[in-house]
């Protein structure tokens, strides 16, 4: 099987990371450090609406560029949050981290937050498939041209698992 990110990367995807690096140990060790710095920095910010992270590399300095529904919470009171995560970050990696926080527009277009949302309302005993018809009632309010959702698993708390699917567009 093939991610399908591999296949629209360059063509409606752009890509997680923008660095080079010669094949060999260099290479893997920062992509390993990619996934550490992702996983670390959605640990600290989850609940901020974090959709995507972007990370660009030069010689000495790591730019991370975090997209976010709630920038707010992120940088917090007068930034302190924001550099609190900037220099967790450059302990991490000893180089120099410059953080920019992007604001998503239309968090409910961002398959990422509306997944999120809607593990979020089942967690809270909220129907799945009420969840699921508001969040594709929400996905074509804000302009989607089509939205299709699959819930699997012992939905309800059934004895045997299923799939749901919601679509419309």
């Amino acid at each position: 099987k093939i991610n399908p990110y591999g296949f629209r990367l360059g063509v409606i995807y752009d890509w997680k990371s923008r660095w080079y690096a010669k094949k060999g140990k260099h290479y893997a060790d920062l992509l390993a450090e990619d996934y550490e710095l992702r996983r670390f920095i959605r640990g600290k910010v989850g609940q901020a609406g974090v959709s995507k992270i972007g990370i660009e590399r030069f010689p000495n300095q790591v730019i991370i560029t975090i997209f976010t529904a709630k920038p707010g919470i992120i940088i917090g009171r007068k930034g302190a949050a924001v550099k609190e995560l900037r220099e967790a970050i450059e302990q991490k990696t000893s180089k120099k981290v410059k953080l920019e926080i992007t604001e998503i527009e239309k968090p409910d277009l961002e398959a990422q937050l509306v997944a999120e949302n809607i593990t979020g309302q089942i967690e809270r005993r909220i129907s799945h498939s009420r969840a699921m018809k508001r969040a594709v009632q929400q996905a074509m309010r804000m302009g989607a041209e089509g939205v299709k959702i699959t819930a699997s698993g012992r939905l309800a708390g059934s004895e045997m698992a299923r799939r749901e699917t919601v679509m419309e567009g």
